[in-house]
């Protein structure tokens, strides 16, 4: 049974905005077996994730990976070969597969092969594609030299425009395709965000209450509630504008491990949550108090840290736990941090999204946190708290040469608090002691939930 959302009434313009710019950037890459579509992904993704042999239907699963151009990044969906007519299961699985993508891309890649010219079965594939409505680019591959690159006017009769000649082996032609994608994201109506609006992403593994406290903070059945992992499918953005609070809540659907994503739906789902940590200001990350810290929390937990955002830790279902006091609550803090150091300085609250106990608390905590990651701290302040301190305990001498701090500032209009130490010697600072150094200023100015970023420069 798919259980999907309902539909959300009387949503601010500016949130639809925010949806279609975040989820805009997805291209997905199709065409019929054998044509280089995962050596394409691979060039494109800077990467070898995708399998690439000569055999046809190697790709089954699709595959996804992110493009970095020209300061723009989207990302970029791999699927297997399209096959019509056929009687092996697989093959209907891969088709299956390669429809989803289509769905939820914003560009499709058509993928054909120069060397082997316009087939019946490409044909079918144009057909397919001219009645989804979505921008397509003909990527004629395997143009390795001049000649070949001619060739390409034959598939001007898929009616779909101009056929883009590359090499996927070896890159040419790639630079203009990656132009040309840019340029359907801008026209494809790029809506502005309001930054100055904070973003809260509601986190965590399938079933842990993410729709719940939603539903509890805005009054309202906006999220289906079951107890069915995986219930929720989408990312939605909710404006809430209450008790002096302006930030936009975002229902994201569960992470599961990658080996136990099976459906199609779910899918995207785990692509769009990673993609809204990807957006997201504060991460509110839910835990399970009923089954504690695990693996799969780990996992969210250094997403969040590798993108750098902002954190609360909110252990809900505090109701159903038996015994509780304050030493209990203590171990339990106690256990969360230990799982997820380094990084310990941020807040965990303890509470229900069934029964409303201190979930406005934790609206409270993302929106200090959010203000902790805009801190600025000024050049004074830094140098005369400092300073001292460095003196007192400077970096250890290597080789027989001492290490003497100058000066500290921090960097402007960076994503999370960064701050330069301007040194002689600036190659011997070890790891450490930038951690003591953290350290010192967290007991010192309130970083709790935002990661800072320390770096020591030559004079």
């Amino acid at each position: 049974m798919v259980i999907c959302k309902f539909s959300i009434p009387h949503i601010l313009k500016s949130t639809h905005q925010l949806i279609n710019d975040i989820m805009q950037n997805l291209v997905a890459i199709v065409g019929r077996p054998n044509v280089g579509k995962s050596t394409l992904f691979n060039r494109l993704t800077q990467s070898r994730e995708a399998i690439v042999t000569e055999t046809a239907g190697t790709t089954r699963d699709r595959q996804y990976g992110k493009v970095n151009w020209n300061g723009k990044e989207f990302s970029l969906v791999d699927t297997g070969g399209w096959v019509v007519d056929s009687d092996d299961v697989m093959e209907d699985e891969i088709n299956k597969q390669v429809r989803i993508a289509m769905d939820e891309a914003d560009v499709i890649l058509f993928v054909v092969d120069v060397m082997n010219g316009l087939t019946d079965l490409d044909t079918s594939v144009a057909h397919m594609l001219r009645r989804s409505g979505k921008p397509v680019v003909i990527v004629s591959n395997k143009s390795d030299n001049f000649n070949l690159g001619h060739q390409a006017a034959e598939f001007y009769t898929l009616g779909l425009g101009d056929p883009f000649s590359v090499s996927a082996i070896n890159g040419s032609g790639t630079g203009d395709l990656l132009d040309h994608i840019l340029t359907l994201f801008t026209s494809s109506g790029e809506e502005e965000v309001l930054d100055d609006v904070p973003r809260f992403a509601v986190v965590g593994r399938p079933n842990a209450g993410k729709s719940s406290i939603i539903n509890a903070l805005i009054g309202e059945e906006r999220s289906i509630v079951t107890d069915i992992a995986g219930t929720t499918r989408d990312s939605i953005y909710m404006r809430y504008n209450k008790f002096g609070m302006d930030f936009y809540l975002v229902d994201t659907a569960g992470i599961r491990k990658r080996g136990k994503v099976n459906e199609d739906l779910e899918y995207f789902s785990v692509i769009r949550s990673i993609r809204v940590i990807e957006n997201a200001d504060v991460c509110i990350l839910m835990l399970d108090a009923t089954r504690g810290i695990e693996s799969q929390d780990l996992n969210i937990f250094s997403l969040i840290q590798k993108n750098r955002k902002g954190l609360v830790v909110f252990v809900n279902k505090w109701d159903l736990v038996e015994g509780k006091d304050n030493m209990v609550i203590k171990t339990f803090e106690n256990a969360i941090r230990q799982r997820l150091a380094p990084f310990t300085d941020f807040p965990i609250i303890f509470g229900s999204a069934l029964t409303k106990q201190r979930i406005l608390k934790v609206m409270d905590l993302a929106k200090e946190v959010y203000q902790n990651k805009k801190r600025k701290v000024a050049t004074s302040k830094l140098n005369e708290q400092l300073l001292p301190i460095i003196e007192r305990t400077p970096p250890p001498a290597n080789k027989g040469k001492y290490i003497k701090v100058k000066y500290i500032t921090q960097l402007p209009k960076t994503q999370v608090p960064s701050f330069v130490f301007f040194c002689n010697l600036p190659q011997y600072i070890k790891e450490p002691y930038k951690r003591f150094i953290e350290n010192r200023m967290r007991e010192i100015w309130d970083f709790s939930g935002t990661p800072i970023n320390i770096f020591f420069r030559e004079k």
